[in-house]
């Protein structure tokens, strides 16, 4: 079994949600899912930085736990 990266999970889940609610509440629910790409991608780039170096460029600090 071939391992789905978190982009085609997300957007998976976008099509079985998009099936089930109309366009006003689908919105919100994309929005939400950009937002978190956006986190994630912004964490991935400073990984490898101390918790002062994210809050000192306003990036969500998301500990491992």
């Amino acid at each position: 079994m071939a391992k789905i990266g978190l982009e085609e999970k997300l957007w998976q889940a976008a099509d079985k949600l998009r099936g089930s609610m109309d366009a006003a509440e689908y919105k919100n629910v994309a929005l939400g899912i950009i937002f978190l790409k956006y986190v994630s991608n912004s964490f991935e780039e400073k990984y490898e930085e101390d918790k002062d170096e994210y809050l000192v460029e306003n990036i969500f600090w998301v500990p491992k736990e």
